[in-house]
């Protein structure tokens, strides 16, 4: 006797279709698993076991073996216990309904009840590519699992409620599209309460608006975690296919809200300087994306940079270039997507004080430069954007001015955004940090008044190839921002302001 239902596996964000195939033959009784299952997938005998048993179903008598083709790779996860005990059930008489276009996929508890699995939504996408019509999987994932097209989504609580549906077609119904709502601007900390800060400002605003890596130094108590907070509130609006591939990621690492689990924000993910470069770029033993990739399409902010190992330091350069992270282990390689805005916030010294016009700086000069050769000049030139955060002065604190709004700033860069959809339509590139070598100076045109400021600047600063780029990249987004076709001599100069502190900090 024999059976075949419809699976689907996965291996960090790549899901790919499995086909569960039971055999029974006379003897002994045993059940068998084959098709290079791991450890969780073997267990599944126990689970099935006790459920069958829990329902009053002999389907184990003889000799039982489940094949999950293609056998050549390799299994891994809870999600293939439904498929396997249908495939029980199928081969058992039990269920007799046409599954050739049906997918099944989750885990079982001992009673029969639907766990849910990380990775939903890869695998319904994946089934919905490969032509399926209809997935039944655990109902706390259902509504991730909705948002596929081309689909239909059934999310039960137990087993019972499936065979109930195959066999009579009653107790389950196609899951409702699931349409996110967006939150209203007031859940997130406003540019309005902060006090000057015009420079760091215009700086975040411009980092913002072509997604530029940025740097803010500055003594502690200068505002630079406090600006850095406000940062998702004039990010531009995260597109639908940006958030899919968002939600992609937080499934498979498990950080789904079952009640609204499509992502609808760009990410924002703070990271600790105590982190691992496993939990940065991600690893493990079954690769699980890290704080670089939960931020994909978002904001990765460092806060005290210098504290962090500089391992893991040097192990962002690699992401940061390409926007993606390959982790390969004896299992396989995962490939994670990583395209983030990286944000990073450091003070000049360890007292905080070296340069402050108000404070005295107790450290050493060795101390000093110590402390700021922790940033390696490799990771320091893949930041676009450096900005000295000042201390606030009493003026600006007690006169109370009323402070452009976040929903004003957010408008500019959402401008800003739109031109640059135009300009790079029909390409892979997003944003204007991302323009290669091969186009920009066909994206990046300037007013001879502003080629001969970048002229004077490259001779007299000694700026690197990588340098000279970044600092076109930036223009273009100062100029994006003020509507000018062309890159004009302000904007050149701005771009230029901004990468004055590896020269004055680090004598580079």
């Amino acid at each position: 006797m024999f059976s075949q239902i419809n699976g689907a596996g996965l291996f960090g964000l790549n899901a790919f279709m499995v086909t569960v195939q039971a055999s029974s033959s006379p003897g002994q009784p045993t059940f068998d698993i084959v098709g290079m299952p791991d450890i969780a997938v073997q267990e599944s005998k126990a689970r099935i076991r006790a459920v069958l048993g829990q329902l009053e179903m002999k389907l184990l008598n003889g000799r039982i073996t489940i094949n999950l083709a293609p056998a050549s790779v390799k299994k891994i996860g809870s999600m293939f216990d439904l498929p396997m005990i249908v495939s029980l059930m199928k081969l058992g008489g039990v269920v007799t309904a046409d599954l050739r276009d049906s997918v099944f996929i989750g885990e079982l508890s001992l009673d029969g009840g639907l766990a849910p699995v990380n990775g939903a939504l890869s695998m319904v996408l994946t089934a919905a590519k490969s032509g399926m019509k209809r997935v039944f999987l655990p109902k706390a994932n259902a509504k991730e699992a909705s948002v596929a097209d081309g689909i239909e989504v059934y999310g039960a609580e137990h087993v019972t409620q499936i065979i109930e549906f195959l066999k009579h077609g009653t107790g389950l119904s196609p899951e409702e599209k699931y349409i996110p709502h967006r939150r209203t601007d007031g859940h997130l900390p406003d540019f309005a309460d902060v006090m000057g800060q015009v420079q760091a400002k215009t700086a975040i605003e411009v980092a913002a608006a072509g997604s530029h890596n940025l740097l803010m130094l500055g003594p502690p108590g200068s505002g630079k975690s406090m600006l850095a907070k406000r940062i998702p509130s004039i990010l531009p609006e995260i597109t639908f296919a940006e958030s899919i591939e968002t939600t992609q990621i937080y499934s498979v690492a498990g950080e789904i809200d079952p009640a609204e689990p499509l992502i609808t924000e760009r990410p924002f993910r703070a990271v600790s300087h105590t982190a691992s470069a496993v939990g940065l770029v991600g690893g493990g033993s079954i690769p699980r994306p890290g704080e670089i990739s939960l931020a994909h399409n978002g904001v990765l902010f460092l806060d005290e940079l210098p504290e962090f190992d500089r391992r893991v330091l040097e192990a962002l350069r690699q992401p940061l270039e390409n926007g993606d992270i390959v982790i390969s282990r004896a299992s396989g390689s995962v490939n994670y997507p990583c395209d983030v805005m990286l944000v990073a916030a450091m003070n000049p010294c360890p007292c905080g004080n070296f340069g402050s016009p108000v404070k005295k700086c107790t450290c050493t000069p060795q101390k000093v430069t110590a402390y700021l050769n922790r940033i390696s000049q490799p990771v320091l030139d893949r930041i676009d954007i450096q900005v000295e955060v000042k201390p606030v002065e009493y003026s600006d604190l007690s006169r109370r001015v009323p402070q452009e709004s976040s929903a004003a700033i957010a408008e500019r860069v959402q401008k800003a955004v739109e031109i640059q959809k135009k300009r790079f339509a029909g390409t892979s590139i997003k944003s204007n940090s991302g323009i290669t070598p091969d186009i920009i100076g066909e994206v990046c045109k300037l007013t001879p008044d502003a080629e001969d400021m970048l002229k004077a600047a490259f001779d007299k600063l000694g700026l690197s190839a990588r340098a000279y780029d970044r600092i076109l990249k930036v223009a273009r987004t100062c100029a994006d921002l003020a509507g000018s076709e062309d890159i004009q001599k302000p904007h050149i100069a701005q771009a230029i302001s901004f990468r004055s502190l590896d020269r004055k900090y680090w004598n580079r």
